[in-house]
This record gives structure tokens, C-alpha cells and sequence, in this order.
């Protein structure tokens, strides 16, 4: 029997009511508040060497970067918890206001230290709105026909990842580098203004949990401490060097802690249910993995054409459009298709499996590749790639309660971010042991150019990165996905 909590029936699903307008201004206005987090991502690295030559403490440059990773990726599972006790609505404007709170820090930052504490207090907010935006989708849109936003989300990672380097390349050469962090008020000021009033109406999932703060401190040590070994090993210092052997072994301790505070907890920050559910650990895990090789890819591939192919750094952005493009493609088709086929995973393999073999081409082909062949390979991977965030994410919220789906989704973005930075992380040490070019902010493509080994290498490793995910994928449950009538009753995790 389900036991009331907080005046709601635990397990019930809150109802609401809202008109189809109304559903489509908060989609669009939760999405703009992403595009404020995407956007942050990729509009900082082309004002990076302006920014150096501005404030000075050029040494700092790299935790411009690392900061904002940090704090956003260790408190995205946080966000997710917060928003199921206190409802979207204060949760996603709370992240907003943090976020431009670290932008006004960022664009007045007097010298680097300044700024790069206001980049980790940006992540801050900024860690919670990709997930936030999800969740509150999830919340207007039951799964079977929710796979349809995915080509919209895409899409706002696409705008983000073209747009931003320009405007930031932009900002930095005519006008002033703090703009890149100026423009994000009136873009945060109106995602709160459209969605203030129809959020309202989003029911909250339960009002007398309690947030374990003891986990979540644990979480955020141990997620900071395996960013940093990531990001410093092999770059700052080598693999074997006591200070990320330190950080490592640092970082597990406290994972095995984090592991007891959930057993021993009353209301441990991720649910067990949720954790022991197959379908969110498989899905999860699978995201993690697809991740890695997915990011990796982005980061190496411009320097591929630079070294290579002879390519400007400008001629490069232009030619990233082909991966960048064909995972919007990707991600559109299989939501459109998700709703219509009873074993929806079929999408993601065949996408998956696709991908895979296009890198293995490339693989073969890549010291004698011409750009048409790049340009193929890569929209092919892109689309393949695609596929498997709109099933993943569906999959993962289809299979919880509504109480729980703030939790899922955030832990799905959690590992989502942290498979990234561990995937360039990973693709950073294969590079360095064949002797690769090493992508650095302001490296001209002359410098890039000169003797290097066969980038074959890295694209047979993320080849196997999406293959493990694949793998993983496999073994995920598939459940049918609920549609209107269906997501009235409670739907508890295994």
C-alpha cells in the first residue's frame, strides 16, 4: 500500500493541467535556459587566449575550463534530488540565478583568480539546467511521445557548439571578452520571464523528504577529485606521478564512503530502487560509455584535420558541422521513430553499430583520407551517435515513478558529463603514447602540422568506447513505453 508523504500519495502521480501552448512555451523557455549552459561550454575557449593576454597568470588559463567542469558535473545528481522535494519550477530558476550570479562575477573578474571562481560558481547552476530541462519534459510529456524533443534538444547543442565559438571569437577580436559572459543575462532573464507563470501549474513530486547532506558532500569531493586526476594526468603531470596516483586513490576512497552512505542513509541522495533498477544502471552505464568516445571524437577531430589534413582552425569549425549536424539528424529520426516501433532499441543498435563501422573505416583510411571522406565518415558517425540519446534518456524516465525522475535523470546527466571528460581524458593518454598533437587552446595548425604519428589510433579507440557502450545497451531491459492513459498510474522501479 502506498503511504502519504507530505500530503500526496507516495507513488501518485501529481496532476496538472495545462494547455498545449502552455506546455510548448515551457519546453521552449526551459531550453533556452539549456542553451545558456551549452552555450557557456563552447563560447569560453576561443576568448581564452585574449583573456590571458587581458589578465595576466596565463599558467591558470586551463581553470577557466576545469573550474566550471567541476562544479557542474559534481552537482548535477543534486539538482535532480532537489527539484523531486521542491518542484521544477524554484529548483530551475534557483540554477539560472546561480548561473548568472558566476556570469556577473566572470564579466567584472578584475584578475584570473576573479574569474575563476566565477566560472565554479557558473557551474554551480549551470550543472543542474541539462538536467532540469529533461526532467521538466519527462514532467509534460509521457514517454511514448517524448522521443519528438529530442531532435530540439540536439538541436540546442547544435546552435551552441556553432554559435558559440563564433561569438566568442567575435567578442574577444572587436569588442570585449567579457561579453561572452554579459550576453547570458538577458537570455537567463527571459527563459525565467516566459516560463514563470505556466511552471506554476507543474505539481511538486513530494514536500517532506530531506536532502542527505552528508552524500551529497561525499559525491562532490569524490567526482572533484576524479576530474582533476583526469584532467591533470598526463598533461600537467604524468600518469605516474604521486599526485594523481594521490588524487585516484583519493577519489575511490571516497567513492567506497559515498557507496556505505547510501546503504546507511533513511533518504540517500540516489535511491537504491533507482540505482537497482536494470534499466537505469544499464542505460546509464551504456551513456557513459557512448559518451566517452562521443567527446573524445569532438575534441580530437579538429585536430585530426589540423595535423593531417592541413586545415586553418577556421576551415576546421566549417568542417565539424558534418558530425555536429548529423547528430541533430540522428537524434530528430529516432525520436520520430521511437513512438512507432515496439522494439525501440533496434534504433540505437543499428545507429550504434553504423557509427562504429564508419569509424572503423576511418580508421584505415585516416593517413590518406580527403576531406569528402572525413566529411561522409564523420556525418555518418554523428547520426549513428544521435540515436541513442533519445532511447537512452526515454528508456531510463520510462522506467521510474514520477518521484523519481528527477533523481534518474540527473544521475543520467551525471555520468553523461563525467564519461566525457574521462573519454578526452582517455583519448589524451593513447595520443601522448603515439606521439599525437595535443589539442591546446590557442595551438596554431603550423605547430600542429610538423611529424606526428597515425591518428588511426584514436579513431579505432573510440570505435571500441562505443562499443563497449553498445554492449552495454544490449543487456538493458526494454520496457513499453507509457502514453497518456498509461502514465496515470504509478509506475514503481524494479
Amino acid at each position: 500500500m502506498d503511504q502519504p508523504i507530505g500530503g500526496q500519495t507516495k507513488g501518485a502521480v501529481p496532476s496538472f493541467s495545462l494547455s498545449e501552448r502552455e506546455k510548448n512555451v515551457i519546453i521552449a523557455g526551459v531550453l533556452l535556459s539549456m542553451l545558456l549552459a551549452a552555450l557557456d561550454q563552447t563560447i569560453v575557449a576561443p576568448a581564452l587566449p585574449t583573456i590571458a593576454a587581458s589578465l595576466g597568470h596565463a599558467e591558470y588559463l586551463s581553470w577557466i575550463v576545469t573550474a566550471y567542469l567541476l562544479t557542474a558535473t559534481a552537482v548535477a545528481p543534486l539538482y535532480g534530488k532537489l527539484s523531486d522535494i521542491y518542484g521544477r519550477r524554484s529548483v530551475i530558476f534557483a540554477a539560472i540565478l546561480i548561473f548568472l550570479a558566476g556570469s556577473v562575477i566572470c564579466g567584472l573578474a578584475p584578475n584570473m583568480f576573479v574569474l575563476i571562481a566565477g566560472r565554479a560558481v557558473q557551474g554551480l547552476g549551470g550543472g543542474g539546467l541539462f538536467a532540469l530541462t529533461q526532467t521538466v519534459i519527462g514532467d509534460l510529456v509521457p514517454p511514448l511521445e517524448r522521443a519528438r524533443y529530442a531532435a530540439w534538444i540536439s538541436g540546442t547543442w547544435a546552435v551552441a557548439s556553432i554559435a558559440g565559438p563564433l561569438l566568442g571569437g567575435g567578442f574577444a577580436e572587436h569588442l570585449h571578452w567579457s561579453l561572452i559572459f554579459w550576453i547570458n543575462l538577458p537570455l537567463g532573464i527571459l527563459a525565467i520571464a516566459v516560463t514563470s507563470k505556466p511552471l506554476k501549474k507543474l505539481a511538486i513530486a513530494g514536500t517532506t523528504h530531506s536532502i542527505d547532506g552528508w552524500g551529497a558532500l561525499l559525491l562532490i569531493i569524490a567526482t572533484s577529485l576524479l576530474l582533476l586526476a583526469v584532467n591533470w594526468g598526463g598533461n600537467r603531470y604524468a600518469w605516474s606521478d604521486p599526485q594523481i596516483i594521490g588524487l585516484l586513490a583519493g577519489s575511490a576512497g571516497i567513492w567506497f564512503l559515498f557507496g556505505l552512505r547510501l546503504r546507511m542513509a533513511n533518504e540517500p541522495l540516489v535511491s537504491l530502487a533507482v540505482l537497482g533498477n536494470r534499466v537505469v544502471l544499464t542505460g546509464t552505464f551504456s551513456m557513459f560509455l557512448l559518451q566517452a568516445g562521443s567527446i573524445g571524437l569532438a575534441v580530437y577531430l579538429p585536430v585530426y584535420m589540423q595535423a593531417t589534413l592541413g586545415m586553418s582552425p577556421g576551415d576546421t569549425g566549417l568542417a565539424m558541422l558534418g558530425l555536429l549536424l548529423g547528430t541533430v539528424v540522428g537524434a530528430g529520426m529516432s525520436g520520430r521513430l521511437v513512438p512507432r516501433l515496439v522494439n525501440y532499441k533496434r534504433i540505437a543498435h543499428i545507429g550504434i553499430a553504423c557509427a562504429i563501422l564508419s569509424l572503423g573505416i576511418l580508421g584505415y583510411l585516416a593517413d590518406h583520407a580527403g576531406l569528402l571522406e572525413v566529411e561522409i565518415a564523420t556525418a555518418i558517425v554523428g547520426a549513428g551517435i544521435g540515436t541513442i540519446f533519445p532511447v537512452s534518456t526515454i528508456a531510463v524516465q520510462n522506467a521510474v515513478d514520477r518521484q523519481h525522475l528527477g533523481v534518474a535523470t540527473g544521475l543520467l546527466t551525471f555520468l553523461r558529463s563525467l564519461g566525457g571528460a574521462i573519454g578526452v581524458a582517455a583519448l589524451g593518454a593513447i595520443a601522448l603514447g603515439n606521439d599525437l598533437p595535443l589539442a591546446g587552446e590557442g595551438a596554431m595548425a603550423a605547430e600542429l602540422a610538423g611529424p606526428h604519428g597515425s591518428f588511426s589510433v584514436i579513431f579505432l579507440a573510440t570505435a571500441a568506447m562505443l562499443a563497449a557502450g553498445l554492449l552495454v545497451f544490449a543487456f538493458m531491459p526494454q520496457k513499453p513505453l507509457r502514453g497518456y492513459d498509461a502514465s496515470q498510474a504509478p509506475i514503481m522501479p524494479e
